[in-house]
C-alpha cells in the first residue's frame, strides 16, 4: 500500500494525503479537532448491512474464536438463547442491553488512555485516534443512559459492573499494550455481533403484534436524553433510538476493523478536520452569496 493507505480489504475508508491545506491547517488538527455531530444519519446510514471480515491471520482468528465464546456465555447468562422459543420481552431485551452496554463502554476509554499515556512519554502526537476512541466510548455510555432512563436496573447490578470494569478494564488495558491489532479486531467482532442482537430488536418491535408489548415502542416517545443526543425530534421514538443504536454500532465495528490496518504513527484517516473546515467555508461562502442576492433582490 502507498503512503497514506489503510492497508484494509473490502472495506470503506478515506484516502490519507500529505497535501497541505491552503489555509495552513496542516496534520496537527487531529490532535485537538474531534467533532462527531451523532444522530445525523442518513436514511442509507440507519439501513445498516450485516457484515463480517473473514479471519486471515492467526491474531484474527484468535480474537474471533474468543468472541464466540463470549457470546454463548452471554446469552447464556442472559437468556438470550432462549429467545427463539420464547420470544423477545421487554425484560429481556433490558437485561441484555443494559449490562452489554455498561462493558461496550470500556474498550474505547482504555484505548484512548493507553494513547494518552504512549504520547505523553514518547512527547510524539498520537494522530488523532485517542480522541476518536474517547468517543466511542463515550457513545456506548450514551446507550446505557438511555437505557435506564426506559428500566431502572436492579441495585445488585452496580456490583456486577464494578467486577467487569476490573477484570475486564485491567485484562483489556494490558492486552492493548500488548497488541493494538488484536484488541481493536475483538472489538470490531464484538460490534459485529452488537449488530445482530440490534437488528433482532428491531425486526422484533416492528413485526410485533398490536397486543404484544414491543408493539408500543413503536410509538412511544424516546427519553429526553436520547433525542437529544441523537437529534430524533419532537417525534422521536423508541424504535428510532434502536435505529441510531444500531448504525453507532456498525460505525464502530468498522472503526475497529480498518483501525488494525493503520500503521504506527500514521494520522487518523477516519476524520479529517481539512474536511470540516472546508465544509464550513463552502456553507460560509454559500450564505455570503445568498446574502448577496438577497441585496440584488432589494435593490
Amino acid at each position: 500500500a502507498e503512503d497514506g493507505d489503510v492497508d484494509e480489504a473490502g472495506l470503506s475508508h478515506r484516502r490519507l494525503t500529505n497535501t497541505p491545506h491552503p489555509l495552513g491547517l496542516g496534520k496537527c488538527g487531529v490532535e485537538f479537532m474531534y467533532g462527531k455531530n451523532r444522530g445525523l444519519y442518513t436514511q442509507e446510514e440507519l439501513d445498516v448491512k450485516i457484515t463480517h471480515l473473514e479471519p486471515k491471520t492467526a491474531s484474527d482468528k484468535l480474537a474471533y474464536a474468543a468472541v464466540r465464546v463470549v457470546r454463548i456465555l452471554f446469552d447464556a447468562v442472559s437468556g438470550w438463547n432462549h429467545t427463539e422459543l420464547t420470544g423477545i420481552t421487554k425484560s429481556k431485551i433490558f437485561r441484555r442491553v443494559i449490562f452489554l452496554e455498561t462493558v461496550a463502554a470500556i474498550p474505547g476509554f482504555v484505548a484512548a488512555m493507553v494513547r494518552h499515556f504512549k504520547s505523553l512519554r514518547t512527547f510524539n502526537r498520537d494522530g488523532g485516534m485517542l480522541n476518536m476512541f474517547l468517543d466511542e466510548a463515550n457513545n456506548e455510555r450514551m446507550h446505557l443512559l438511555t437505557f435506564v432512563r426506559m428500566r431502572d436496573p436492579h441495585p445488585s447490578l452496580k456490583y456486577l459492573v464494578m467486577g467487569s470494569q476490573t477484570v475486564i478494564g485491567i485484562g483489556f488495558f494490558i492486552l492493548y499494550n500488548i497488541s493494538p491489532y488484536f484488541c481493536h479486531r475483538f472489538v470490531g467482532y464484538i460490534e459485529e455481533e452488537a449488530c445482530h442482537t440490534y437488528t433482532d430488536i428491531i425486526h422484533a418491535i416492528e413485526t410485533a403484534p398490536d397486543s404484544h408489548e414491543l408493539a408500543s415502542w413503536r410509538t412511544e416517545a424516546a427519553p429526553a436524553i436520547a433525542k437529544g443526543y441523537w437529534h430524533l425530534g419532537n417525534d422521536g421514538t423508541v424504535l428510532d433510538v434502536m435505529y441510531a443504536i444500531r448504525a453507532d454500532e456498525a460505525e464502530h465495528r468498522d472503526v475497529n476493523h480498518v483501525v488494525c490496518g493503520i500503521k504506527e504513527g500514521q494520522v487518523n484517516p477516519l476524520y479529517n478536520p481539512e474536511d470540516q473546515f472546508d465544509k464550513v467555508l463552502v456553507k460560509y461562502v454559500e450564505n455570503m452569496m445568498e446574502t448577496d442576492k438577497t441585496k440584488e433582490i432589494v435593490k
